[in-house]
């Protein structure tokens, strides 16, 4: 079987609450996430919400990453959607979990568009015009 998407599920808890309601911290982090994974980025938005919280997402070429938080809770939801064998969305861990000050991670990866191909022949090219 081949997948066309690749799903990344990333929970962080006990994360710095000030930094999570900050918009351009968590714009800067996930947009450098998106580098450190190889990604390919074509646009992006993110706002803050009223009293607190931010959302954003990134579009890559390769699909798109989103990030919702609760500073509340100190928690924050993020995702990479990706396609392609071109970037290595693991690689941006690391980086999330020390620069959120996140105490503990969950994670889970799944697979979308399955196919009953071999792998690497499903006729899947990236572009971006």
């Amino acid at each position: 079987m081949e997948a066309l998407i690749k799903v990344v599920v990333l929970d962080f808890y006990e994360c710095n609450k000030r930094l999570l309601n900050d918009v351009a911290r968590i714009e800067k982090l996930l947009l450098r996430a998106a580098e450190v994974m190889g990604a390919t980025i074509v646009d992006h938005s993110f706002t803050r919400f009223d009293p607190k919280g931010v959302s954003g997402v990134i579009i890559i070429a390769e699909s798109h990453l989103a990030v919702h938080t609760w500073p509340e809770y100190g928690y924050a939801a993020v995702t990479f959607e990706t396609c392609g064998n071109t970037i290595q969305p693991w690689k941006a861990l690391p980086y999330l979990k020390r620069q959120l000050g996140a105490k503990r991670v969950s994670q889970v990866e799944m697979s979308r568009g399955l196919f009953d191909v071999p792998r690497g022949k499903l006729p899947h090219k990236l572009s971006h015009r």
